[in-house]
C-alpha cells in the first residue's frame, strides 16, 4: 500500500520560499509518476508540477513555471517542491499524489491518481 507524507508547509510572506516534501512508501516507485496538486478554497484541486521517478522528466503548471521546481531524491524515496517568488495566490493546501500514468495530459487530472498525501498548508501573506 503506497503512503506519502508531506511536510514543509507554513507562512511565507510574499516573495519568499518554501520546500515541500512528499515521503513514499509502500512500493517501489520506478514506474511511478509523482505529483504535486494544489487546492485553494472553494476552488478545485489545481495541478502543480509532476516528475517520473525513472528518469526524471519534469512538468509544470504554467503558473509555477520559473518559481517552483520539483525533484526527486532516490535513497531517501522523497519528492519536493521548492518554491520561490510565492505569491499571494499561491495560498493553498498542497497534495503529493501517485500513480502509474502515461499520458503527459492525464497526469494533470487529479482523479487519475489513486494514491495522495494528507495535505500540507502553505499560506502566502502580501
Amino acid at each position: 500500500q503506497v503512503q506519502l507524507v508531506e511536510s514543509g508547509g507554513g507562512l511565507v510572506q510574499a516573495g519568499g520560499s518554501l520546500r515541500l516534501s512528499c515521503a513514499a512508501s509502500g512500493r517501489t516507485f520506478s514506474d511511478y509518476i509523482m505529483a504535486w496538486f494544489r487546492q485553494a478554497p472553494g476552488k478545485e484541486h489545481e495541478f502543480v508540477a509532476a516528475i517520473r521517478w525513472s528518469e526524471g522528466t519534469t512538468y509544470y503548471a504554467d503558473s509555477v513555471k520559473g518559481r517552483f521546481t520539483i525533484s526527486r531524491d532516490n535513497a531517501e524515496n522523497t519528492v519536493y517542491l521548492q518554491m520561490n517568488s510565492l505569491k499571494p495566490e499561491d495560498t493553498a493546501v498542497y497534495y503529493c499524489a501517485a500513480d502509474r500514468i502515461w499520458s503527459s495530459r492525464a497526469i494533470m487530472v487529479p482523479s487519475n491518481f489513486g494514491s495522495w498525501g494528507q495535505g500540507a498548508q502553505v499560506t502566502v501573506s502580501s
